[in-house]
């Protein structure tokens, strides 16, 4: 029986449950955070210093946290992960509740929310492809799932419920996102356990890290992977940095109004994630990877000429559907052709470089806008995603792809020899 009508296990829908009901508690506080950081202070570094803190874990711990997820038993890690975010809400909601709240509070909550969702993420990007046995259709078909279901709970459903739930009490939300944490916890654990990765030779953990950190920038298919959400995050965060002083200065348009381009590129992520799976059969990977790529620089010039808000919307909405196609695409090629006892490393080496390059599109939009132009930032964003387009098409190529997939395939001779650590995929 083909992968393409094959089914979905049954531990695949308590997985994507269990992630629906955190991304709706992740929405909850997104909102909620920097909305409580406001009711204490309005020093833009403080708020600064709340955002910036759930970043830093990826920032300082993103391999060796992959590198101790290959160590560990993934499924636990996961429920280990949202029952420590649900008791830790506790702290802050108990402080809300008793009016004792503060920014350094607040900061190392994000920061140790920030940690146990590298963690959890980290071991779901591992235990993925153990459950649906590396199938690439399967894990294109199950990421799309998990990749609308985020962008509808966190994107949608989350910020106005935060929101609402804040009107009712400061420690609402909080309150709120710990039960999400905790059904999440409860979920996780009922999952069919899997097979721990073959056992290496006993190496420290630094070590490992940095052999998880070079199987990426060995092989061409992974590095290609990696470097389209590191120079794709340049150059979206340049765009966000300004988007909302160039909606109200160049678009003319109000509060109300940008919530609107928001949601119009919310609603193309949906659609994209929804259409990848299709983008793939028809293109081929590779194919539909370069496409993609090539459409959101498209859109971002789109965006950057838009004489109005409606094309301005439009835009973001086309924008919005080639990254949730490619958050559907290049994940899910990842996780079928990387070496289980691998997986984790190089998740979240990936997700790191991803994470080090948003500071860097943030201030080059700034510095653009005040150098030159409010649409210089959104023209540089186009002209660097379209020349990654450029690189990275050969090196993400159906001809890569399909034979980075042969040597993962369980009967290839490749796949049946444990590599050594530093060695690539073979290509």
């Amino acid at each position: 029986m083909t992968s393409e009508v094959r089914k979905l296990p049954t531990g695949f829908g308590r997985l994507w449950t269990a992630q629906t009901v955190s991304s709706l508690g992740d929405g909850v506080t997104y909102a909620a955070l920097p909305l409580l950081a406001l009711t204490l202070t309005r020093d833009p570094m403080a708020l600064a210093v709340v955002t910036a803190a759930g970043t830093l874990p990826w920032l300082l711990f993103g391999v060796l946290g992959g590198a101790l997820v290959d160590r560990w038993d993934r499924r636990r890690t996961m429920w280990v992960a949202d029952a420590a975010r649900a008791a830790l809400l506790a702290i802050p909601a108990a402080a809300a509740a008793l009016d004792a709240l503060s920014i350094p509070l607040l900061a190392a909550v994000a920061f140790l929310l920030g940690l146990g969702g590298l963690f959890f993420d980290t071991a779901a990007t591992a235990y993925l492809p153990d459950l649906l046995r590396r199938d690439p259709a399967l894990l294109e078909r199950a990421n799309s799932r998990l990749r609308g279901a985020q962008t509808a709970m966190s994107g949608f459903a989350g910020p106005p419920a935060g929101s609402a739930l804040l009107a009712l009490g400061r420690a609402v939300p909080l309150l709120a996102d710990a039960v999400s944490f905790g059904l999440s916890a409860l979920l996780v654990r009922t999952l069919p356990a899997m097979p721990r990765p073959v056992p290496e030779a006993h190496e420290p953990l630094l070590r490992q890290a940095r052999a998880g950190a070079s199987y990426v920038f060995r092989d061409r298919v992974l590095l290609g992977l990696a470097l389209r959400p590191a120079v794709g995050n340049v150059a979206f965060l340049a765009v966000e940095t300004v988007l909302a002083l160039f909606a109200h200065d160049r678009l003319g348009i109000g509060t109300f109004g940008f919530g609107l381009l928001l949601t119009a590129e919310a609603t193309g992520g949906l659609l994209g994630a929804g259409i990848a799976s299709f983008l793939g059969r028809r293109l081929g990977t590779g194919t539909a990877l370069t496409c993609t790529a090539a459409v959101e620089g498209l859109a971002v010039l789109g965006l950057a000429a838009a004489p109005n808000p409606y094309v301005a919307g439009l835009a973001l909405a086309v924008c919005g559907a080639g990254m949730g196609a490619t958050m559907v695409l290049a994940p899910s090629l990842r996780q079928a052709i990387v070496p289980a006892r691998l997986m984790g490393r190089v998740a979240s080496t990936s997700r790191m470089l991803s994470m080090c390059a948003a500071p860097v599109g943030a201030f080059l939009g700034g510095w653009l806008a005040t150098t030159y132009d409010i649409r210089t930032p959104l023209y540089a964003a186009a002209g660097l995603l379209l020349a990654m387009t450029a690189v990275t098409a050969s090196m993400t190529s159906n001809r890569r792809v399909e034979a980075a997939l042969r040597a993962a395939a369980p009967d290839h001779p490749a796949s049946k020899e444990p590599a050594p650590e530093s060695a690539p995929t073979p290509l």
